[in-house]
């Protein structure tokens, strides 16, 4: 057994947040609402990432959270806890979100700008492959079993803790500032990416920065800042302060 099964810990929270972070950017606000223009080289960066740490399709990805604006919180939602109730959304987001992920006429009514190119269908499209890559560079990195529990544990993470409590507690409780369904949770927003500021995204859905007001934090918009210092990405929608 490996001396290092500390380090397990620190890597699932490190690979966690960067699938957060770069699901919020570039699945979230540069494609699914075209907040930000993303640089080709950096869209690449970004499409690797999220294929080792997720293994989740763009095309997959943004119709589902498309569809999810068009009926929020009504019938048609993918992901309401207010139809199907909290705990079935934080426990069980992984199926909704593939039972819509995968019919072919969701993708192509919500996604039909985002077409596969050649990526897609020889590498990204292999969702299953892109985990099973990423964690057999964590377990040459840090060794087998060091490797193995943090990818598990990431995958736990992040599949059923991080991504489900955006949508569930997102539309569930919280505070509100604009007139929606959904709810913000300033705490929550630290590990989230920004995410859990949901009351202000659906209030301004192409808004690149969804912290609004005095203490909401983006952790995902001192990302974008970064990279847009670096040539690596271009703001397009409008910032909002209330």
């Amino acid at each position: 057994m490996s001396t290092n099964l500390w380090i397990a810990p620190l890597v699932t929270i490190a690979l966690t947040q960067v699938a957060v972070i770069s699901t919020s950017i570039y699945f979230h606000r540069a494609l699914a609402h075209r907040a930000l223009t993303v640089h080709p080289v950096m869209g690449v960066v970004f499409r690797v990432v999220l294929w080792l740490t997720t293994g989740q399709r763009r095309q997959q990805w943004v119709a589902v959270h498309r569809k999810h604006h068009a009926f929020t919180d009504r019938e048609g939602d993918p992901h309401s806890p207010r139809l199907l109730g909290f705990w079935r959304v934080q426990l069980f987001n992984v199926y909704y979100y593939m039972r819509h992920a995968r019919d072919p006429q969701v993708v192509q009514r919500f996604a039909a700008d985002l077409p596969e190119d050649r990526w897609d269908r020889t590498v990204f499209g292999r969702g299953w492959l892109g985990p099973s890559i990423g964690l057999a560079l964590l377990c040459g990195l840090l060794g087998r079993w060091p490797g193995l529990l943090a990818g598990l544990g990431h995958a736990v993470l992040y599949v059923f803790v991080m991504a489900p409590l955006i949508n569930a507690r997102g539309h569930w409780r919280g505070t509100t500032t604009f007139e929606n369904t959904a709810y913000n949770s300033r705490v929550l927003a630290w590990i989230t990416g920004g995410e859990s500021l949901h009351n202000n995204h659906h209030a301004y859905p192409a808004s690149p920065k969804f912290g609004m007001r005095k203490f909401e934090f983006d952790p995902s918009w001192l990302v974008i800042r970064v990279l847009v210092k670096a040539g690596g990405i271009a703001i397009r929608g409008a910032t909002v302060r209330v």
